[in-house]
């Protein structure tokens, strides 16, 4: 980099990331291609296990009511956080708001789910390296990308569902080592990892898709004076949370 002008600052500050923060990959992620779910039990809390797990990733953009530096763990243990954010989830969609996760549930979940394991308003295709259009080539397993782009994918359906489901435009996604370099990208930008996307909104104000998006678990959001929307979940794999614009 030869220069120090706003726009490399904004892509140095996207991949700043806190020194020995990090947890290992494999404490966080499900290897093998994501694939329909079949629940087989009603989930109440105290709940624990590989659905409840499950569950945490489908309602992770549902972590606060507002501004918050909050997030669902996803950890298998049913515990009230994940409990807080069943019930902003049955509150969006209709239904009630106990935080037992039932047939109803259930199906209003799977209703956000397409047969490859993607969302209903989001595509693989939308979150491949832009260059090779895969998921190879970045700082960990394609599996392990998949994966984190399908957990972003739950997220973005909450910020698209908060943002009056207005059609929301990933401009990109995951990048390959190679491509990221290629554009200039920070040597460890979240899109490196498939834990990042970079978003317009048409005809919804940026700051407007900042604000929701800061109670959707987002811990990584680039300002909102830009074309654009960045968000990513650092936090999920262990690194600081970085709010460029602050809580607005």
């Amino acid at each position: 980099m030869t220069s120090f002008s706003p726009m490399n600052r904004r892509t140095m500050l996207r991949g700043t990331l806190a020194a020995g923060a990090g947890v290992a990959f494999g404490q966080l992620l499900f290897s093998g291609v994501a694939q329909a779910y079949s629940w087989s039990r009603t989930l109440n809390e105290g709940a624990t296990g590989a659905d409840v797990t499950e569950l945490q990733i489908r309602i992770a953009g549902w972590a606060a009511d507002s501004a918050s530096h909050s997030r669902v763990g996803v950890d298998g243990d049913f515990g009230p956080g994940t409990a807080a954010a069943v019930k902003r989830f049955q509150t969006a969609y209709g239904l009630t708001a106990d935080a037992s996760v039932g047939p109803n549930t259930q199906a209003k979940l799977n209703a956000l789910e397409q047969s490859d394991g993607s969302t209903l308003h989001f595509n693989w295709s939308e979150f491949e390296d832009q260059a090779a259009g895969n998921f190879n080539g970045g700082k960990v397993s394609a599996a392990q990308v998949k994966e984190n782009v399908r957990r972003c994918m739950y997220k973005l359906e909450a910020l698209r569902k908060k943002l009056g489901d207005k059609p929301i435009t990933v401009n990109s996604g995951f990048r390959s080592i190679a491509h990221n370099a290629d554009i200039g990208g920070a040597s460890d930008s979240m899109h490196l990892y498939g834990t990042a996307a970079d978003l317009d909104v048409p005809g919804v104000a940026t700051k407007t898709v900042y604000q929701k998006a800061e109670t959707c678990g987002f811990s990584g959001l680039e300002r909102y004076t830009v074309d654009h929307q960045h968000v990513d979940s650092r936090a999920d794999l262990g690194r600081d949370w970085w709010w460029e614009s602050g809580t607005v």
